[in-house]
């Protein structure tokens, strides 16, 4: 089993600390604004959870990556619980990568391994996309 401790730092702050040690700081106070929140957190983790698979996944079809950014976007319900709604995930991705290779890293990711969007599929409609920037 998995452990994360949270501690109390003051105000809205918080440490969160995981079984091998490594320290996270949040703040739930969007005005004072001095690291992610939990939801920015979780948007964070979408996009880790993804991008680990695309690139594991175009290695293995022998693609050049020659760079990987994810942007992930998102739309929260009005009412408590405040759920992720809507979310879209654009990879942008620069090197050798044909379109079919990375159509099907991005569906084996969306449908199949990422971990955390297939949590977040209970709550949020999902939008997946991608743009290639072809390098010589």
């Amino acid at each position: 089993m998995s452990t994360a401790t949270v501690r109390w730092v003051g105000g809205q702050k918080f440490i969160a600390t995981d079984d091998s040690g490594h320290e996270v700081p949040f703040d739930s106070d969007r005005e004072s604004n001095t690291a992610p929140g939990p939801m920015d957190m979780v948007l964070m983790a979408l996009g880790a959870c993804t991008a680990t698979d695309i690139v594991i996944i175009l290695e293995k079809k022998r693609q050049a990556l020659a760079g990987l950014e994810v942007v992930c976007s998102g739309e929260r319900a009005v009412d408590p619980p405040r759920v992720w709604v809507k979310l879209e995930v654009l990879f942008k991705v620069r090197g050798k990568v044909d379109d079919t290779a990375m159509k099907h890293a991005m569906d084996l990711t969306a449908e199949k391994y990422c971990s955390v969007a297939a949590m977040l599929r209970k709550t949020a409609q999902f939008t997946w996309r991608y743009e290639i920037e072809k390098l010589p």
